[in-house]
């Protein structure tokens, strides 16, 4: 599958030349995490900055920065060789100028970040080898997993990454507990011939570093624009009135997902001028219990026990009938002082039946369930005269 709707180099072609991952830029293979460089024409320029500071993006959506000492004239997706701890790497550029800046400050990184350097634009020469590298890593990670099974290991190996000049291997795994995997870095180091780095990373950076699809029917949000991991708690559910189905909640990688925090703010807003029923509001015709509640529209759905009527309530009025009730004054009905002009619905228990009633009504009205009766042609024709 070729890369066709981005800026980096070889697009149309039968490899996703910018990322190398052999994906479009909506599966997430060029652009996963990637940022706009929306300043890159306009020729601002902050004062007291650097502009030769270059981001560099690698397998899995992981990002570092470099600096570009040699004053490289470089290019979104071009391929660079830089410094890495123990040899060399193979990244491409994904964004460069005053915008690197801008996500340094917002990675938190302006403080006792080491910035290491560009080597030089990548030749076919490395770029082949890099190729030969990456044919490496999955029968690696099948490999791996088989020995983890062996050595009865409780971790999960979700990604092997080669560094470029194959000096070193770096795999990503997740687990609940901690795992003393000395033997088994003896094993792997045996087994491939080179020198193994354990990374032990979270589930929600597995999901990042996987991909895939949310009930949403959209990319995960981890692997295409989130970057960092807010806790998520169920009461962010409670105040969104969201059914606590663990199910419905958890998203790829098992934990609550992350876009229950993108509209609480704007529900804890809405919340302040809904009164907190814990009690059922107390008439002269019964008690009414709390139905349900529209956040935005500030209406309150009550109900009688014996009724299968709701009666929607604004919540001044409810406020006030609490007020009445802590004096000990109750109101005649809610029907009474309901003046919201909103029509009352039965329950969603009866909502089922009422929708049967009308279809077995409908199906008595249709005519083609009369069954025609088929006449006998041949009833009344006069018998044959052949014997006479």
């Amino acid at each position: 599958m070729s890369c066709s709707s981005c800026s980096t180099n070889g697009c149309g072609s039968k490899k996703a030349s910018g990322c190398n991952s052999n994906g479009g830029c909506a599966s997430g293979g060029c652009n996963r995490l990637n940022v706009f460089d929306w300043l890159g024409n306009m020729g601002i320029q902050l004062p007291n900055s650097t502009t030769d500071l270059v981001e560099v993006r690698f397998k899995g959506g992981r990002k570092e920065y470099h600096k570009n000492f040699s004053g490289l004239t470089l290019y979104t997706g071009d391929p660079v060789v830089v410094d890495v701890p123990n040899g060399h790497h193979l990244g491409f550029v994904s964004i460069q100028g005053e915008l690197v800046n801008l996500q340094i400050k917002k990675r938190n990184l302006e403080k006792d970040y080491e910035f290491r350097s560009i080597y030089r634009l990548a030749n076919d020469k490395d770029l082949e080898k890099y190729e030969q590298t990456k044919l490496r890593e999955l029968p690696t990670l099948y490999r791996a997993r088989q020995i983890i099974i062996d050595q009865k290991l409780q971790m999960k190996l979700s990604d092997v990454e080669y560094q470029a000049d194959n000096s070193k291997a770096t795999f990503f795994y997740s687990a609940e507990d901690r795992v003393d995997f000395r033997e088994l870095i003896k094993i792997l180091a045996g087994e491939f011939k080179i020198r193994i780095e354990m990374k032990q990373i979270s589930l929600r950076q597995e999901a990042s570093r996987l991909g895939g699809i949310g009930v949403c029917g959209r990319e995960l949000c981890c692997s295409t624009w989130l970057t960092d991991f807010k806790n998520v708690n169920t009461s962010a559910a409670r105040y969104q009135n969201l059914s606590l189905n663990p199910a419905k909640l958890s998203g790829q990688c098992g934990r609550l997902k992350c876009c229950l925090n993108y509209e609480l703010d704007t529900y804890l807003e809405a919340l302040k001028d809904i009164p907190n029923v814990d009690m059922p509001l107390l008439t002269e015709k019964g008690a009414a219990k709390l139905q349900k509640t529209d956040i935005f529209r500030k209406i309150m759905w009550f109900g009688y026990q014996e009724e299968s009527a709701w009666i929607p309530l604004s919540v001044s009025k409810v406020s006030e009938i609490i007020e009445l009730n802590k004096k000990g004054i109750k109101p005649v009905d809610l029907v009474e002082i309901d003046s919201i002009g909103v029509k009352s619905t039965p329950r969603e228990s009866d909502d089922f039946k009422l929708d049967e009633n009308k279809m077995d009504g409908k199906l008595k009205e249709r005519p083609f369930n009369k069954k025609k009766k088929k006449r006998n042609k041949n009833r009344n024709r006069p018998s044959s005269d052949k014997n006479i």
